[in-house]
């Protein structure tokens, strides 16, 4: 690849394009586009130019949204209109859908009427359903033909098409009523009818669905295109893997940059600007600062029991750490169990019950730690005075009491925001831990006034 790279610089900067477009096109697409990447924008344009018009769109599909943008500003408006046009139908619609509603328009008009069409209707479903995923470019076939005639129709038809090992069945209205493997087309004799072959059952997407459905259908097919219809069962289009890994990586990225306490990136971490990335991040701060300020507050409300007694200050970090780590953890387990479809709103109490106990058992073993901390301290030191006993006691009790409610709070928020209609990735790790913090500084001063009254307090 270095090798790839200084010899498309040389070229550029030689303008031999007759030579670059030859050469250029012995690379796949995707080598292609990041190899175009990493030159400079005004070099990108002359790149293009030299490209046959199909393969060019092939490489532009692979470019990230941004510079796929800036490359079709650069060009000359035949030459972009040539491109969007060769363009496969999802793909355009992801990009049109990250422009803004004047330069969306201008590409729109850029494109032949038919393209235009096509466009305009997947633009039209819903932002983020599946609808906007569909691309056009697939074989359909009847019912009544022979199989003999369905393979002239692929011979025919097939070379644009996004994926020829699984077609598609409609009937005269246009309606999906069976999806066929074509490996069940070439081994039956040409005399057979298609509908000999058909047994009714398959998966089908909704055009209005969220995309996240798209996901989990995939998922629990083994085919690489599933079928798009719309609320009349007319296919519209089909949805292919590579966009639905696509997606996949989208969700993934958006759970765990909530998880993180942040707003969703829509862009790329090193292309998003800065003052962007700053408004996602400084609301949940915002919000996690607003509430930490609570863990003041009950330190406060306890500051008569820390003045009788300056050794209890000495577990606070301690003590709230624990608590809001065991939480952070037990929301990540069932928010990534929940994108998964292992964990249902119904599974609420099952998750409760495993929690309760989980919890327990971790909270010994931190108490257990902690005790034994502090009578190995009190072994050779005086540090925590002749009441270090029930110190101990205060300290492991309240981290069984803490961890048990971190792991109760983190697991049952996803459940609840769920529930609400809200996304449970929004149970970031930072908000379990400040919740817990509060309510785990009640937990370990109540139980000191429990235990230390008489003594210390």
């Amino acid at each position: 690849m270095p090798q790839n790279r200084f010899d498309l610089e040389t070229v550029i900067s030689e303008r031999d394009f007759t030579a670059l477009g030859d050469a250029l096109q012995n690379l796949s697409p995707s080598a292609l586009a990041d190899l175009i990447g990493e030159t400079p924008i005004r070099d990108q344009a002359p790149v293009f130019r030299s490209l046959p018009r199909e393969f060019a769109a092939d490489v532009l599909e692979y470019l990230p949204v941004r510079s796929q943008i800036e490359l079709l500003n650069s060009l000359e408006q035949k030459e972009a209109a040539a491109i969007l046009d060769e363009m496969a139908p999802d793909d355009r619609t992801r990009l049109f859908d990250a422009l803004p509603d004047d330069e969306r328009e201008r590409f729109l008009a850029l494109l032949r009427p038919d393209e235009r069409g096509v466009a305009v209707r997947f633009l039209g479903f819903p932002e983020d359903s599946v609808g906007r995923l569909a691309t056009s470019d697939y074989v359909r076939l009847r019912p009544d033909w022979t199989i003999e005639r369905a393979l002239a129709h692929i011979r025919r038809y097939g070379n644009d098409s996004e994926t020829l090992n699984v077609l598609y069945i409609i009937d005269e209205s246009g309606k999906l009523i069976d999806v066929l493997r074509i490996r069940k087309l070439l081994l039956a004799s040409p005399e057979t009818k298609i509908a000999d072959l058909m047994d009714n059952s398959f998966i089908a997407l909704q055009a209005a669905d969220d995309q996240e459905t798209a996901i989990e259908a995939m998922r629990r097919s083994d085919l690489t295109a599933l079928p798009v219809a719309d609320e009349d069962g007319v296919l519209i289009g089909i949805v292919t893997v590579d966009d639905i890994l696509d997606v996949a990586a989208a969700e993934t990225t958006e759970d765990i940059h909530k998880l993180g306490g942040s707003e969703a990136f829509d862009e790329p971490y090193l292309q998003i600007a800065l003052t962007r990335m700053v408004r996602k991040r400084a609301g949940w701060l915002v919000i996690l600062f607003l509430g930490e300020m609570l863990t003041a507050t009950a330190m406060g409300f306890y500051e008569a029991e820390i003045e009788k007694a300056v050794v209890l200050a000495l577990f606070v970090p301690l003590i709230i750490s624990s608590g809001g780590n065991s939480g952070s953890q037990a929301a990540t387990l069932v928010v990534r169990a929940m994108a998964l479809g292992e964990v249902f709103l119904r599974d609420w109490w099952r998750v409760m019950r495993r929690e309760i106990f989980s919890g327990l058992i971790l909270g010994a073993i931190l108490g257990a730690i902690g005790f034994s901390r502090i009578a190995l301290w009190s072994a050779f030191s005086n540090i925590y005075g002749e009441h270090w006993f029930l110190i101990a006691l205060t300290v492991g009790v309240a981290l069984i009491g803490i961890v048990l409610w971190g792991t109760l709070s983190g697991s049952m928020l996803p459940f609840i925001l769920r529930r609400l209609g809200l996304d449970p990735a929004a149970s970031s790790a930072p908000f379990v831990a400040t919740l817990v913090d509060v309510t785990g500084l009640i937990i370990y001063f109540t139980t000191a006034i429990f235990f230390l009254r008489g003594t210390l307090l």
